[in-house]
């Protein structure tokens, strides 16, 4: 299997500012994602259908939105908002 998970777009340019224990809350949310699509999506690349809908999830300080795209066995985190609580 090789599901991963990466940064896109504007969500790796604001890890860099974000403090180190917000992000290691987004990335073991990420962590369970890609296990959860590994598990769901076990043929990923040879996925015929149309992606699922991406969403939100909250982690502590904040939260981050993610997209899931199947045939490339990837998943996304396209935005990440620290609050700071």
């Amino acid at each position: 299997m090789s599901w991963t998970w990466e940064y896109a777009f504007g969500a790796e340019e604001a890890a860099r500012t974000a403090p180190r224990s917000f992000l290691a809350g987004v990335e073991e949310k990420a962590a369970e994602l890609v296990r959860a699509a590994e598990a769901l999506y076990v043929h990923g690349r040879s996925h015929e259908g149309v992606d699922p809908k991406g969403g939100n999830l909250p982690v502590p300080g904040g939260m981050f939105t993610y997209q899931i795209v199947v045939r490339s066995e990837h998943v996304y985190i396209v935005q990440i908002t620290y609050l700071g609580f």
